[in-house]
């Protein structure tokens, strides 16, 4: 769908181009890739440490196919509502709004990150609300009361809206720049000045300015590499003054500074409580008025009312109106002209509402329009862009249409890979007789239902692990196979299709006795808010990744799971934070076990990846999908690739093979369900009390 259920579909009537964000991602954007390596010291380390695990290749084929990944630009939008998702109530069809949507003829934002223009505000004034936003957040922040001084570093946007707030307020403000235009402007909206371009000191003018005492805080609003702007304000403030950092400069603290006068320092993040919550923002719960009282959402209103009292005036703030149809010129304009403060980008006509659009007019090759196979893909993620799709492209499929929530991502992903047409509905892909193959990589909570709606469509089915999310899900799926008896499902399980797992695979089916495996996951750490660790959208880790390493075991073992039981490392209140820590136990039907180390406590240095297996006084590893070594097997030679392969390019190709020629699944139901089936059992074995000695 192009909006979800919590969000609105907005008509863009107007955007603002956030002159010191936006400056930044293009010039990052058209940096060379030495300098995007030194402005990213930390990413840097992250790939050293991947090409030490992953090898040279796989590292730079992941760098390059994340550089590759385009940004949406802007965050300061106001338009028409057009739609409501369902259950939202503050807002109908018709309302003027704002919200942080990008530069975009139609967006669709969440409720929580919208909020009602007043009458008396107009369309070009609201689209400097979101701006507006992240400055009084950094005010709520420096906590001013009336009669208090400060001193508001940096006269853009955000400094010279800070100045009318803090002003409104009550405060007496001394403005600090460069350029004389926003110096001017910042005099015009009632605080003093100091002009760095001509030579004046501004810590000895803030000593005038607060008659010897230092000022009360001082708000950050620059945008520079240097620790100069941090330094200026340790020293211009007070005792006990505060500092608050909205802009960005080197933050290389000197401790003397802030040690003699006990100074507070803190970091304003973006508009308010709630701004990368998912709950509050993808969910729509709100935060309770009586416990936070200004909100992101909250922060937007407020701001708006200023405007509407004439007590924040952004009139005089903007320099230049274009059309949206020449967004490439207002770019331009942003690095090359110093002096533009408010661009806004201006939108007129009637956008196209269609969900679906055509990519290419070109007829397909002859090899690939005699192919059986015509794909659709549902989700244009990261994976399915640096992995799945690579595999299809190469392959002799006829590649269809495309979807994603949104449409941006499929679009891009489609022009890219040749895709005849994007969507933002998936079931434009069902509905299509002509595609005979869905390939779903959606979020995890979406692949039971997609499975059963691509069955009923009558289309074969990949889809990406997790096949299910629980018991319920996975009994639906097994009714819906029984009325689609011809058609092949494949899930994701991608690992026992690599080179190294078929010949490891082939070497143990010689034994004369069962194994004993050991499979070591140094799985790394998610942030607890990823969806990831959402039961109801993610499943958890164990669920949603775990179910690989089962499969692997299962895989090696080739004897059907009579038996689960599992261990978290400690006993965290929330599962989703204790989870990613388990060992799980495997009992097999032929006396075989397997034990699953899930961890996400190691070293990023260490390989992601082990599989030790022991039998017969032999022993077998796999390191990573990258190495083989075998101890004790009879006239068998060490292997090495030159570069990893986790099977997902064969696994593809398998599946597109076994369409085209008919056959068994390439993973039975029985494997498939047994997985599932461990994958929850494990959860709830982990949960229970641990028995005594």
């Amino acid at each position: 769908m192009l909006y979800k259920q919590g969000d609105l579909l907005i008509q863009t009537n107007c955007t603002l181009i956030s002159a010191g964000t936006e400056r930044m991602l293009v010039e990052f954007g058209q940096g060379n890739l030495l300098d995007k390596v030194r402005s990213q010291p930390d990413r840097v380390r992250q790939i050293l440490d991947k090409v030490s695990t992953d090898g040279i290749v796989t590292t730079m084929e992941a760098v390059f196919n994340k550089l590759d990944h385009p940004l949406s630009l802007g965050y300061c939008n106001a338009g028409t509502v057009q739609v409501t998702g369902k259950g939202i109530e503050d807002f109908v069809v018709g309302d003027r709004v704002v919200s942080n949507g990008p530069h975009a003829e139609v967006v669709s934002v969440p409720q929580n990150l919208c909020a009602r223009i007043p009458d008396a505000v107009s369309d070009d004034e609201a689209a400097f609300t979101v701006l507006g936003a992240v400055a009084l957040q950094g005010i709520r922040l420096l906590n001013p009361t009336l009669g208090e001084k400060f001193v508001v570093s940096g006269l853009g946007l955000l400094g010279l809206m800070a100045v009318q707030m803090l002003v409104a307020n009550g405060c007496r403000v001394l403005g600090i720049d460069f350029n004389a235009q926003r110096l001017a402007l910042a005099h015009q909206f009632g605080a003093q000045t100091v002009s760095l371009a001509s030579g004046e000191d501004p810590v000895a003018a803030v000593q005038t300015f607060a008659g010897g005492r230092g000022v009360d805080g001082v708000l950050i609003t620059a945008s520079t590499k240097s620790n100069e702007p941090v330094h200026q304000a340790a020293q211009m403030c007070r005792k006990r003054g505060r500092i608050v950092l909205v802009g960005v400069t080197g933050l290389e603290l000197n401790r003397a500074d802030f040690y003699e006068k006990e100074l507070t320092f803190q970091v304003s993040c973006s508009y308010g409580p709630g701004r990368y919550d998912p709950t509050y923002e993808e969910d729509g719960h709100d935060y309770p008025l009586g416990f936070v009282r200004w909100t992101a959402q909250r922060n937007f209103e407020a701001v708006l009312q200023l405007m509407a009292d004439g007590k924040l005036d952004v009139k005089p703030l903007i320099s230049h109106r274009i059309p949206f149809e020449e967004a490439e010129r207002a770019y331009e304009l942003l690095l090359e002209d110093k002096s533009a403060l408010g661009i806004l980008l201006t939108y007129s006509g009637q956008p196209d509402m269609a969900r679906t659009v055509k990519l290419a007019t070109e007829q397909p090759s002859t090899s690939k329009s005699a192919s059986k196979v015509t794909a659709g893909m549902i989700g244009a993620g990261n994976f399915a862009m640096s992995t799945l799709l690579p595999a299809l492209q190469k392959s002799n499929v006829l590649l269809h249409t495309i979807a994603s929530a949104g449409g941006t991502s499929a679009a891009i992903a489609g022009r890219k890979y040749g895709f005849h047409q994007a969507t933002s509905d998936y079931q434009t892909i069902l509905a299509d007789p002509t595609i005979n193959t869905v390939f779903i990589t959606t979020r995890h909570n979406s692949h039971a239902r997609m499975v059963m709606e691509s069955l009923a469509a009558g289309k074969h089915v990949f889809v990406e692990k997790p096949l299910a999310l629980n018991r319920d899900e996975l009994n639906q799926i097994q009714q819906a196979l029984a009325k689609a008896p011809d058609q092949q499902l494949l899930v994701g399980f991608n690992r026992r299709f690599a080179p190294l797992a078929v010949e490891m695979k082939r070497v143990v089916q010689a034994r004369s006795e069962p194994l004993s495996m050991i499979y070591t996951v140094n799985a790394g750490t998610i942030p607890p808010n990823h969806w990831v660790h959402d039961l109801a959208s993610g499943g958890g880790r164990i669920i949603g990744e775990g179910c690989h390493f089962i499969d692997f075991l299962l895989f090696l073992a080739g004897s059907p799971i009579v038996g689960v039981e599992a261990r978290m490392m400690g006993r965290a209140a929330s599962l989703a934070v204790q989870e990613d820590k388990m060992t799980i136990l495997l009992d097999f039907a032929d006396g075989s076990t397997g034990v699953v180390h899930y961890l996400a406590n190691g070293s990023k240095r260490f390989p992601k990846e082990r599989v030790e297996v022991f039998s017969q006084g032999r022993i077998l590893v796999l390191d990573n999908f990258c190495q083989l070594q075998g101890y004790g097997w009879p006239k068998f030679r060490n292997q090495w690739l030159w570069r990893q392969d986790k099977g997902h390019a064969a696994e593809v190709q398998a599946f597109l093979e076994r369409i085209q020629t008919g056959g068994s699944w390439l993973i039975p139901w029985s494997e498939l369900e047994q997985v599932t089936l461990a994958t929850f059992a494990a959860v709830e074995r982990a949960q229970e009390t641990p028995r005594g000695i």
